[in-house]
């Protein structure tokens, strides 16, 4: 199955081909910030009661964690104690 193939136009100069790179990026460039701006007038503002709760969530999440790790470091840590202990290593 052949393919076609696209081939420079000869004719036109380097300087008309520059212009066209040129153009090519500010349309480019200008349609990239049509649509940034755009998205951002789609962007909503939480209100202080969502960033209160929000940040109330993520404060108490923290701190459910690290209570988890602190437990399962520390059972970790007798567990490795009492198989050290029991191999005869000095404590």
């Amino acid at each position: 199955m052949a393919k076609a193939v696209t081939v420079p136009d000869q004719d036109r100069s380097s300087a008309q081909q520059g212009v066209s790179k040129v153009s090519g990026f500010f349309n480019q460039t200008k349609s990239f910030l049509s649509d940034v701006r755009g998205e951002m007038r789609k962007v909503v503002t939480p209100t202080r009661e969502e960033v209160r709760s929000t940040t109330t969530v993520v404060i108490v999440a923290v701190f459910v964690f690290a209570a988890f790790f602190y437990v399962v470091d520390s059972v970790l840590d007798q567990i490795l104690r009492v198989l050290l202990h029991s191999l005869g290593a000095a404590q």
